[in-house]
């Protein structure tokens, strides 16, 4: 059990976390942090915080246990900020979708307590944002990806597994660089084509009239498109790299269906469309599989 949980980002990632913690009995106190004091408030009067900090600093002190649930982009300020209160036996974890640039930060700013930071991406979330949608379900059942570092202490990544399992999560392990890169691919490319899709129909002369009469498989095309915009501006840009090169191959994947619609090659097109619903069709999640 952990004496004390520092909980920077009082959303609908770290309440529900927060929350979690608290029904598995994990924790004895919770003192949480958010930009908006409104939100930092609103969390502690819906109990998933106990104490309200008026700093991130302070959301740390005495706390054995720090969770960042804050945009990614936020990340190298908020270790700037916590630093100093850092010690040997801190846990430090966080919940964002990118993780070299999640590490690099941690590498410069928290130096010789590095090792304490365990990044983490709980592959959880709802299309809605906010501490009202806070559930303390939300990571059960549902994959963590941990990224350590050479330098990661294995004390601490240790207890990062265990507090997730304890969660009910599926915990893997993989480098920040493969993480990044898979991710680019089945995740973050996913989003950008559905925010491009909407965009896309939206910005026609008929195009509300054309989405009016959507049915359920436009429905949850493009379900990942109402996510949160800044949230998402964040990880695009942080993973720009391997997004834009899985974009790049998207691209050409898609160029050559459309040369085959073009030239009247049905048999080709079926093969190729034959393909890919037999992946899907044979696609399963795998909890249990390590990588690289």
């Amino acid at each position: 059990m952990f004496e004390q949980l520092g909980l920077i980002g009082c959303g609908l990632m770290g309440g529900s976390f927060a929350l979690a913690l608290k029904r598995a009995g994990l924790v004895k106190r919770i003192v949480g942090y958010s930009k908006s004091p409104s939100t930092t408030e609103r969390a502690r009067q819906m109990g998933v915080i106990d104490v309200a900090a008026p700093s991130a600093l302070l959301a740390v002190s005495g706390a054995d246990i720090v969770l960042l649930a804050i945009p990614v982009s936020a990340t190298e300020a908020t270790f700037k900020a916590i630093r100093h209160l850092v010690g040997p036996n801190t846990l430090i974890m966080d919940v964002g979708s990118t993780k070299r640039d999640v590490v690099d930060a941690a590498r410069r700013v928290l130096r010789d307590h590095v090792g304490c930071f365990v990044p983490c991406h709980p592959i959880a979330g709802k299309e809605v944002s906010g501490v009202e949608h806070a559930d303390a379900n939300l990571y059960k059942g549902k994959q963590v990806i941990l990224t350590p570092i050479e330098r990661t202490y294995t004390v601490q990544l240790q207890k990062a597994t265990d507090v997730w399992t304890a969660l009910g999560c599926h915990v893997l392990k993989m480098s920040p660089q493969s993480h990044d890169a898979a991710y680019a691919a089945v995740s973050h490319l996913p989003h950008l084509i559905a925010f491009a899709l909407i965009n896309g129909i939206a910005g026609q002369e008929h195009g509300k009239d054309y989405m009016s009469l959507a049915g359920p498989g436009f429905r949850d095309f493009t379900r990942i498109a109402a996510s949160d915009p800044r949230m998402w501006r964040d990880i695009l840009m942080a993973n720009r790299e391997e997004l834009l090169a899985q974009s790049k191959i998207f691209q050409q994947t898609l160029q050559a269906l459309e040369q085959l619609i073009a030239s009247d090659s049905g048999d080709v097109l079926e093969v190729l469309l034959e393909r890919a619903s037999e992946t899907r069709a044979n696609w399963r999640v795998s909890p249990q599989k390590s990588h690289p």
